[in-house]
């Protein structure tokens, strides 16, 4: 049963190939990767220009990944980083994933562009760098699926990074009182990676790349152990 104290809006910024439907969507897997927090859950098409009425609308925002990228014209994109605006000037907090992570950047002042680095894909580790006391005890890594080209170049005024790797040093970022933001995607489960990756062979990403990122998949995530610590840090991310 919800909990109809605590009330998750998941703002849809991309939805998955259309091959690999069986999956779910975006909001589906957001929900499901957040099952600790026993909320209730609803979902706004941004994608499809479909903003909520009003930050209050929820108690915790989460903002999806997408095929998107968050400098492109796309109409949604502006209206979209006035409600990221507009929720940290009425103290509602949310959570950034991959494009929503890149997206909340960019509209508190940010910079984001695509990394000469290329892709990353595959499991990914994070490593701890100036955690706060605040969302102690810091955890010794964050081992995500990661699906990206572009990345934060440049922090926006008050953001902290708080984890990173050498690929992606702005990896997770911190903004108190306000987001938690992670560039990998803790919301994909294996199965979905893996078919994903296949998707994109020889395509988007080619054979070799897509070869040491399956291999990746053996290994652990902390995915659920993201997740519980985002429900018991909830009043201080």
């Amino acid at each position: 049963m919800s909990d109809p104290r605590l009330r998750i809006g998941v703002l849809e910024t991309g939805r998955p190939p259309a091959e690999l439907a069986a999956h779910g969507d975006y909001p589906s897997m957001v929900a499901s990767w957040l099952s600790p927090f026993n909320a209730s859950f609803a979902s706004y098409a941004v994608l499809d220009s479909e903003l909520p009425d009003s930050p209050r609308d929820a108690d915790l925002w989460v903002i999806t990944g997408s095929r998107f990228a968050v400098y492109e014209d796309h109409p949604w994109i502006s209206p979209a980083e006035r409600f990221i605006r507009d929720c940290r000037d009425a103290g509602v907090r949310m959570i950034g994933i991959c494009f929503g992570h890149q997206l909340i950047a960019q509209a508190l002042g940010g910079k984001v562009e695509k990394s000469p680095k290329g892709w990353g894909v595959g499991i990914h580790e994070y490593r701890p760098g100036d955690w706060p006391a605040q969302l102690a005890p810091a955890p010794e890594a964050l081992r995500m699926q990661a699906y990206h080209q572009d990345q934060v170049v440049v922090l926006p005024p008050g953001a902290r990074r708080i984890a990173g790797s050498a690929f992606c040093e702005n990896a997770v970022l911190w903004y108190p009182g306000f987001a938690y933001t992670v560039q990998g995607h803790p919301e994909f489960a294996k199965p979905f990676a893996h078919d994903l990756l296949e998707a994109r062979r020889g395509s988007v990403l080619p054979d070799d790349l897509v070869d040491r990122a399956l291999e990746t998949l053996s290994g652990d995530t902390t995915r659920q152990q993201l997740a519980r610590f985002l429900h018991d840090h909830r009043d201080a991310i």
